[in-house]
């Protein structure tokens, strides 16, 4: 899978996507949002509609097959959003496959607990969470460490909404840099 993707589900947890692709195009990296159903609309958690830039079949005539580490599959956090992620067969296969090419895995929130963690191992991985969500990673191996956001090769995990910034900064310095990382959020006075 080429490209930069966030994906949504119903119910969503809005700050962690929005913020997220907010943060990310301003440190100019075309990320676009990826409705997981066939409407492009997608309902929040908190009953706000936004409208993704390509539903899911859509998104699926773009993909192309490898990924590298500027390839990103984004999961936002929120209920019942995030098990609607997890519950969606053919994506988590998509993710592992594109994990184990290479490209990078970011998730927020519950997403670490019930995307990530579908994932064949996390052995030796340093990850985040929100918290409850911290088991069926460590039943894989992963490692808890309960900071804001946490990048481990090309694994990046946050907390939860309010860490959305210091998530998307996370993914904004793997695949800009610090420099980029650092004026990004200079200019949002973070």
């Amino acid at each position: 899978m080429k490209g930069v993707y966030v994906f949504l589900a119903e119910g969503f947890e809005e700050i962690e996507a929005l913020a997220t692709v907010d943060v990310l195009r301003r440190g100019g990296i075309d990320v676009k949002t990826v409705s997981i159903v066939k409407e492009r609309t997608v309902t929040g958690a908190h009953g706000i509609p936004v409208t993704a830039d390509l539903n899911r079949k859509e998104f699926n005539r773009l993909v192309s097959q490898g990924a590298g580490p500027e390839d990103v599959m984004i999961f936002p956090g929120g209920m019942p959003g995030t098990r609607n992620l997890a519950m969606d067969f053919d994506l988590m296969e998509l993710m592992t496959d594109h994990y184990e090419a290479g490209g990078v895995v970011a998730a927020i929130c519950a997403a670490p607990g019930l995307v990530v963690s579908q994932l064949p191992t996390l052995e030796g991985k340093k990850f985040t969470c929100y918290t409850g969500f911290e088991e069926a990673p460590i039943d894989k191996g992963g490692i808890h460490t309960g900071e804001p956001a946490v990048t481990d090769g090309n694994l990046i995990t946050g907390r939860g909404p309010g860490c959305a910034i210091r998530f998307a900064l996370e993914i904004v310095r793997k695949l800009k840099g610090a420099k980029v990382a650092d004026e990004v959020k200079d200019g949002m006075l973070v």
